[in-house]
């Protein structure tokens, strides 16, 4: 067993972590304004003055697990306006296809326990870009691309730094910091480092006055004080360097022009001692922000490495044997991932799955929102509300989070989004097992869970509906996780399914508009705007039944089952809940191939598709031929049982052979019964073998939906010849859009037409493999549609995983996809190896699209990367 996976085994190992955000501002959490206009409330020019209410935010930002101390850098060019003391970017009114971060950085690596880290952040060396950033933005339409800070020319000479930031744990409390700046210009370069500690404010509003304090020790360190907090001490290797101190509270004379009542040296005045050389910090050596400020120049092409430590201990000498422990901490890494990847082969594809882990982890984040105390406002702060309008997620007063939990991405989504994280957890199974679990109980507790059974789905409307895969995600990772430690974690697996039983019932009383096992109500698809805005109200009684939604509930109804027969090997009890949710399965297939007499389904025999129907008010449907990822959705409802099973659960078995015998009409669409030469199989799905043929007919066709890189979200006949659609007097047009949004609906940058999603490749590249379980070499398909090639489905389901891959591998000529043919990022020395893991890909060229760091989901490609990924 490796040394990592042993620190695994204490818990206290993480203590400290990369839990600081890269964005506070523009949140929900921190929005006190009355019209609920988050953005401009918190906004990225006064986050430098202004003291946040529920979290923190830095550069490689680390804190324990409460987030009462935090660390983290600042750096200075001698050229920009302010410190760079967080990552810049444009706030979703600002960039022309909504938020959008404008900085480049990378994360190379980190260990589960956090013992070592490392990233990489490229620093300007002339002046930031900030405002031809925001003009250039603004000046583009929707049909341009966004403007990003490598168009504006800044890396073209390589004037710039590469600030590597390391991190390693000597012991738990005892964290050694290691920043080695690179000038990687041809002319010398100043650059002012700031190692920064302050305390999240949570004095000032009202529930306790205790604070901590950091002062000047006389050891040339600066010496932390509080009464939760072991580490007391961080040093400097630097000497000379300057100490200065302030307090992290808000600069209310320069944000709202309120005179000064006290004595404070406010959060700004490290910035305005440096920049403007104003006297803002405190010349007695104390406050709660605290920062050594060490000014060197770097020469041309050369490096200089700065050492710091956060001890628990007064030291002789902090940085005694520094480079040794750093050096067995990385052997460790090194040691724990080598056993990871045993039987991955390509260097190329080591390096592209540790960043993908690196990614997972660095994305851990302090996640602080009390939603009834928010609402109404704090005892020393009152939140002047305008409940008579729109006020967001006032229906969540009950929700109370303050836990690490995986973010999607620290800058553009420092929110947990509970569907995303369904995704995150399995390629965290591979790496930690305890937190994929952890995080996946965590969702359902009752301070989360809303007391109706509905899970929170993210901050900005807690209330929205995103598709319910909370069950796939547990057993995925409860199985991965079986693999990993040759034993099973009933436990557990039987806590969370008992609060899956109030999710599942809440779906079926909430999102099942006429009772009729055909679900709708939002954004239940990547794609998620059709004709219209699938989310928006319908008027005279129509409503949208959703192929996606309804394939969810299918999907969900089956994992649901899939977990209770496990569970029902251990206790005989949840053999019953497995035949609950094996009937209602059939019951959302039977609906889905009729919704009634003289009504049209969701199955489409003419085009061998799955479609939306839309409900008239005089009873009348249409049906609405779009070909997206909707009619593709279908697949994920399909669950191999093996007779060995059945045979261990008499009761399921008598159950199930007298629903296929007695209701012919459910036999003939969904189920059946084969001979394989292992044994028995039954196969459950809403695809037969001539419907599953047809849909891969299309998804598997060059002209639709099958890219270079994946399936794209929409079918490519609609670049040409676009959908149209009329409803009210209203014309609808859809276009196959490759990339970014072309549309302002549902906030936009939500609309996607045609890009690459990698969570619904990832259950593509699974239900393939799910059906070739059963089927083998009896189902051949033509792969690509058209070539005369027949492959069988694990064959398709491995290239079409070879091809997702290929987004980040390097090709022949070098190149990485996701780049988007960017000559720097694909051949400069300094760029050619590093990868950021995009919330979406062009369709066409896989060009990395949307946020840049959401390694949450799109880190699934770590679990595809051999070892190939089996069911």
């Amino acid at each position: 067993m490796s040394v990592e996976k042993k620190r695994l085994q204490n818990k206290e190992w993480l203590n400290w972590g990369p839990y600081v955000s890269n964005r506070q501002w523009g949140n929900v959490r921190e929005d006190y304004s009355p019209n609920g206009n988050a953005w401009h409330f918190a906004n990225h020019d006064i986050a430098e003055s202004y003291t946040y209410r529920w979290g923190e935010e830095g550069i490689a930002g680390i804190s324990d697990t409460k987030q009462l101390l935090c660390f983290a850098l600042s750096f200075w060019n001698k050229n920009d306006e302010r410190i760079k003391e967080r990552f810049f970017g444009l706030s979703n009114p600002q960039g022309n296809h909504g938020e959008d971060i404008k900085e480049l950085f990378y994360y190379l690596d980190n260990t589960p326990t956090h013992s070592y880290m490392k990233m990489v952040y490229k620093y300007p060396i002339n002046s930031f870009p900030y405002e031809d950033l925001v003009a250039e933005n603004a000046r583009r339409t929707k049909k341009e691309s966004e403007y990003e800070i490598i168009d504006t020319g800044i890396f073209d000479r390589d004037e710039y730094f590469d600030i590597f930031i390391e991190y390693c744990k000597n012991d738990i409390n005892d964290i050694l910091v290691r920043v080695k700046v690179c000038n990687r210009s041809t002319q010398d370069a100043p650059i002012v480092v700031l190692p920064t500690l302050w305390f999240r404010n949570n004095w000032k509003w009202g529930y306790n006055e205790y604070k901590g304090g950091l002062e000047a020790a006389s050891d040339h360190s600066i010496s932390i004080h509080h009464n939760s907090i072991p580490i007391k001490k961080l040093y400097s290797k630097n000497k000379n360097a300057l100490r200065v101190f302030c307090d992290n509270e808000t600069n209310t004379q320069k944000l709202y022009g309120i005179p000064e009542t006290e004595n404070t040296f406010y959060k700004d005045g490290i910035n305005d001692f440096i920049i403007h050389q104003k006297n803002t910090v405190n010349p007695e050596n104390k406050g709660t922000k605290a920062a050594f400020i060490i000014d060197e120049t770097v020469k041309a092409g050369q490096s200089e490495t700065f050492e710091f430590r956060l001890s628990p201990h007064d030291l002789d000498d902090a940085f005694y044997q520094f480079d040794e422990i750093f050096n067995a901490k990385i052997a460790e890494a090194d040691e724990f991932y080598k056993e990871i990847q045993q039987d991955v082969t390509s260097d190329d594809e080591k390096n592209v799955q540790r960043q993908a882990f690196a990614g997972l982890l660095w994305n851990k984040q302090f996640y602080h929102y009390n939603v009834g105390k928010w609402l109404k406002g704090d005892p020393n702060f009152e939140a002047p509300r305008d409940f008579n309008n729109y006020v967001r997620n006032a229906e969540w007063e009950h929700l109370h989070n303050k836990d690490i939990i995986s973010m999607p991405d620290k800058w553009e989504y420092p929110w947990y989004a509970t569907w995303d994280l369904a995704f995150h957890c399995v390629p965290f199974a591979i790496i930690d097992g305890d937190f994929a679990k952890d995080q996946l109980l965590l969702l359902t507790k009752e301070w989360y869970m809303h007391p109706n059974g509905q899970m929170p789905a993210y901050e900005w409307n807690l209330s929205d509906v995103n598709p319910p895969v909370h069950a796939w995600s547990c057993f995925r990772v409860f199985k991965i996780d079986e693999k990993n430690n040759g034993k099973p974690d009933l436990l557990f697996l039987e806590k969370v399914f008992q609060k899956l039983l109030l999710n599942f019932t809440w779906w079926v009383n909430r999102k099942d508009k006429n009772g009729k096992n055909i679900f709708g109500g939002g954004f239940l698809g990547l794609d998620n705007i059709g004709a219209f805005d699938r989310n928006m109200t319908l008027k005279d009684g129509e409503h949208l039944e959703q192929a996606d939604g309804t394939s969810w509930m299918a999907m969900y109804a089956l994992n649901m089952m899939r977990i209770a027969m496990e569970l029902a090997q251990y206790y005989q009890v949840y053999e019953d809940m497995a035949i609950k949710f094996f009937e209602h399965y059939l019951y959302i297939a039977e609906a889905m191939e009729n919704m009634g007499e003289d009504r049209e389904g969701l199955w489409n025999e003419e085009d061998g598709f799955f479609y939306d129907v839309l409900q008239l008010g005089n009873g009348e449907s249409v049906t609405l031929r779009l070909r997206s990822i909707v009619g593709l959705i279908p697949m994920f409802a399909v669950e191999i049982i093996d007779h060995q099973l059945l045979e261990k659960m008499p009761n399921f078995r008598q159950r199930m052979e007298w629903v296929l015998k007695n209701k012919p009409e459910l036999t003939s669409l969904v189920s059946h019964w084969e001979e394989e030469g292992s044994g028995r199989k039954h196969l459950m799905s809403i695809l037969r073998k001539t419907r599953l043929t047809k849909v891969l007919r299309r998804m598997l066709d060059e002209k639709e939906f099958l890219s270079d890189y994946g399936i794209r979200a929409m079918s490519k006949v609609y670049e040409e010849n676009p959908f149209v659609f009329s409803v009210h007097g209203n014309k609808n047009v859809v276009y196959y859009t490759p990339a970014e949004s072309d549309s302002r609906m549902f906030g936009g940058n939500s609309n996607w037409r045609g890009p690459i999603w990698f969570p619904i490749n990832f259950l593509i590249v699974e239900s393939l493999q799910r059906f070739h379980f059963y089927y083998g070499n009896s189902l051949k398909v033509e792969f690509p549609t058209g070539s005369g090639e027949n492959k069988n489905l694990d064959e398709v389901a491995q290239n079409i995983s070879n091809r997702l891959c290929s987004i980040f591998l390097k090709d022949e000529s070098g190149q990485r996809a996701f780049n988007g043919g960017h000559y720097k990022f694909n051949y400069d020395p300094h760029f050619k190896n590093y990868i950021t893991f995009f919330e979406y890909f062009h369709g066409d060229n896989g060009r990395g699209v949307g946020a840049s760091h959401q390694t949450g989901w799109t880190a699934t490609v770590a679990k595809l990367m051999k070892p190939r990924m089996t069911i």
